[in-house]
């Protein structure tokens, strides 16, 4: 249940590893942001590759934030010492989420634009794509690289399964499903 080079969403199996999940939530992230970056760099669009980009971004992105900003954030501000400075890497992540969410309708619209109308991206549309995926990899990096060490040192059982649980609610799935590689 690795990410791979598919196109498919983290799969649900993994919901009962709570941070695993939202670590391969991440590398999808990751993955689409080649795809951006891609798309901008060529003449013409590739009709799959933006189908794929627009499919993440309305079924799959701002679920992951809400896990984060709902949940994760929070979870992690009242488990942390002082020390951990928790509440500056939070600051410095949702200045980037913030950017890419901004620019996030123009992208869906730039996208969707040169499918239905069979054209190629301009020059701006390049440049929009390109500075979404930068911030996008920007808070990547920052949650990779410290909320989710810290989540895993910081927050209990409880607040696991908590997280767990409400991550499991905004896909629809009202049971744990099958976990088999669980801890």
């Amino acid at each position: 249940m690795r990410r791979g080079s598919d196109d498919a969403p983290t799969h649900p199996g993994l919901l009962g590893r709570h941070l695993d999940f939202i670590s391969e939530d991440h590398l999808r992230e990751r993955q689409i942001c080649a795809v951006i970056d891609a798309i901008a760099l060529t003449a013409h669009l590739d009709r799959l590759s933006a189908l794929t980009v627009l499919r993440f971004l309305n079924e799959e992105l701002n679920v992951h934030l809400r896990d984060e900003a709902e949940d994760l954030f929070p979870l992690l501000a009242k488990r942390c010492t002082a020390e951990d400075c928790i509440e500056s890497a939070i600051n410095r992540i949702r200045i980037d989420q913030n950017e890419a969410l901004r620019l996030l309708p123009d992208v869906r619209a730039t996208l969707a634009d040169c499918l239905d109308a069979g054209s190629d991206l301009s020059a701006e549309g390049r440049a929009m794509l390109t500075s979404f995926a930068g911030h996008v990899r920007r808070h990547l990096v920052a949650e990779n690289a410290i909320l989710l060490p810290i989540a895993r040192a910081r927050l209990t059982r409880a607040d696991l399964a908590r997280l767990s649980a409400h991550m499991r609610a905004r896909r629809g799935l009202t049971q744990l499903a099958e976990t088999p590689n669980a801890e």
